[in-house]
């Protein structure tokens, strides 16, 4: 009975089969029917070699078989997967209606395999693709019966993973994922999910890669990784009748969200182990930038060859590993600057150590020839002025003010020329307070804040004069004003969340239903209230970092110091992310930050 069972899966395609091979008339089968509805069934497998749960199959030029009941083509090889891998991927070739998978080296024997071609195949003319199988055999005289499922995701979107690879070791030391193949692997489908089925009933750590080369190994300075905190071990065995087991359409959410999962496991990239100089750019006449391999690099001194060290104005971005350079000075460039830099550098012995190093900042030719214009006609009005861009939003302008930023740095400015004033609904005019403050992250831009609390019904006007801001390349600016009014569309809506229990610091967002942009952003730690008005009806979400060393970040983890990222979660109200605010309301959740993050 038990022999019998392995081939009552292939039942169904075996009929499917028969019907084919079996036509009810008998049509010219050398030309092809014209017409007709067009193809959208996907292939049925009918057979395979070996069977499914075969035993004993030999380790040398080992093939594997799988025929359809029509021509099919690979669509993905790298979908084509073998667990656990070998140091090659699995080579393939289309023999009639047939699919021939084999290895280049040899099987390891007494081992489990599976093989998996989910999403790799699709019939051969209407491009429909085959929904998954996982072939399960062999090389020794028994098949392992555990599986594990879980999930993949992003650690700062929490949004689930496509195509990372799951890694499982019995090797529990800290180096394995870098120095050898795991143990099993599986990749994740549309929704981050994986299932590792027929594994062996043993103690694994359990990783998750965005494999760049496919070659199933860690590369820190170019793959984002994940690890489970703890060692895990199996707890289901495996049989057909597992829901989460099962191939599934892609398209239908319902029934894979409804999948259930042993573990989850959010992905991060390391910091970098070296530190020097991966790439170097003259952006302008005056400026350049130059970017580093690992965040955190230090500069020791710097300048640029015939000049002095004080004409040189530059400033890291937050993470210290890219850095911008200005040069304050107004006599002609050369094509070239000889940038003289000192930098704790990785040596040989993988040390950071303080090293010269001369690099050359070269103009291209297409910057080149812009710049050096044949007649004055040629020459833009935006090529003689101190260029900036100005911002403000009705919405945050409450909290974030109004923003002016300019192209080139500053070297003479005259904020207390603003012009700041409101017109109130009887047209009655008044000079209104502001202060000013440089972004620490940014030189280049700066925050108009009102004084006083804006009113609704008033229209706010802040005026930058003509000639009072001059930048390094010794241009003025124009004169420009921005106007604002609070929103007061009756149909905006106002989020409100009571935070409790704030035992740490952190970073709250509201974002869009795509996670893939800030709308309003605080900072907190201690137990507050924060408003989220004029919002418009539509879904949201609230992400909350918890910023354990306060540098306003998300710190990344390290596989060698067994540390996760900084956790970040987002609310949901009963399993949904999403909030779905409708119009004129007055949105209130209280989150226990405690409760959370626990």
């Amino acid at each position: 009975m038990k022999k019998l069972t392995k081939y009552i899966p292939l039942i169904p395609a075996a009929l499917v089969l028969g019907a084919m091979m079996f036509p009810s008339g008998c049509a010219n089968t050398t030309t092809p029917p014209s017409g007709g509805p067009k193809d959208t069934i996907p292939p049925v497998l009918v057979n395979t070699y070996p069977l499914p749960g075969a035993v004993n199959v030999p380790t040398h030029k080992t093939q594997v078989k799988f025929t359809f009941n029509e021509y099919v083509v690979v669509k993905d090889a790298n979908a084509i997967f073998l667990s656990p891998p070998l140091e090659k991927k699995p080579k393939y070739k289309i023999s009639g209606k047939s699919l021939i998978v084999s290895f280049e080296s040899d099987l390891d024997s007494n081992r489990t395999y599976t093989l998996d071609i989910t999403g790799a195949v699709a019939d051969n003319n209407e491009g429909n693709m085959y929904e998954g199988f996982t072939l399960v055999f062999s090389t020794g005289t028994q098949i392992d019966s555990m599986c594990m499922t879980g999930l993949i995701q992003d650690c700062n979107t929490l949004l689930p993973i496509k195509g990372a690879t799951v890694l499982l070791y019995k090797d529990h030391a800290d180096s394995a994922i870098f120095l050898h193949r795991p143990d099993a692997a599986a990749k994740t489908d549309d929704w981050g999910f994986f299932s590792l089925r027929n594994i062996q009933d043993t103690v694994y750590r359990v990783y998750a890669l965005r494999d760049a080369n496919n070659n199933n190994k860690y590369e820190p300075d170019q793959e984002s990784v994940g690890f489970l905190d703890n060692p895990f071990r199996p707890h289901t065995v495996y049989n057909d009748s597992i829901y989460e087991l099962k191939k599934f359409n892609m398209k239908d959410t319902a029934l894979c969200l409804a999948r259930k999962t042993d573990v989850e496991l959010n992905v991060f990239r390391e910091k970098p182990t070296k530190q020097f100089i991966v790439k170097k750019e003259r952006v302008g006449l005056r400026t350049a930038f130059l970017t580093f391999m690992a965040p955190g690099a230090k500069v020791n001194s710097m300048k640029i060859r015939g000049l002095p060290a004080e004409k040189l104005i530059s400033q890291f971005n937050p993470l210290q590993d890219s850095l911008e350079l200005w040069v304050n000075d107004q006599r002609k460039m050369p094509d070239t600057l000889q940038l003289q830099i000192n930098y704790d550098k990785t040596d040989t012995l993988g040390k950071l150590v303080p090293t010269d190093e001369l690099v050359k900042l070269v103009l291209d030719k297409k910057m080149k020839a812009e710049l050096q214009k044949s007649s004055q006609r040629d020459v833009k009005h935006q090529d003689t002025i101190a260029v900036f861009k100005s911002e403000v939003d009705p919405t945050t302008v409450e909290q974030y003010g109004f923003t002016v930023e300019f192209q080139y740095p500053l070297i003479q400015d005259a904020w207390d020329s603003l012009v700041f004033r409101s017109v109130n609904p009887r047209q009655q005019e008044k000079r209104e307070r502001y202060t000013v403050t440089r972004d620490p992250n940014n030189l280049r831009r700066f925050t108009i804040m009102p004084r006083e609390k804006l009113q609704n019904g008033f229209d706010y006007y802040l005026k930058l004069p003509y000639r009072k801001f001059r930048d390094v390349n010794g241009h003025y600016n124009d004169s420009t004003e921005m106007k604002v009014t609070l929103p007061n569309d009756e149909k905006l809506s106002t989020i409100s969340l009571e935070l409790t229990k704030v035992k740490s610091r952190y970073i709250i967002d509201l974002l869009g239903e795509k996670r893939d942009k800030v709308i309003r952003s605080y900072m907190v730690d201690a137990d507050q209230t924060l408003v989220f008005p004029y919002v418009r009806a539509g879904k949201y979400c609230i992400r909350i970092t918890e910023d354990s060393n306060k540098n306003g970040l998300v710190d990344t983890g390290s596989i060698l110091e067994h540390r996760q990222p900084e956790k970040v979660k987002f609310y949901k109200i009963k399993d949904d992310f999403l909030l779905d605010i409708p119009e004129r309301t007055e949105y209130e959740q209280k989150i226990n930050m405690e409760e959370l993050f626990k």
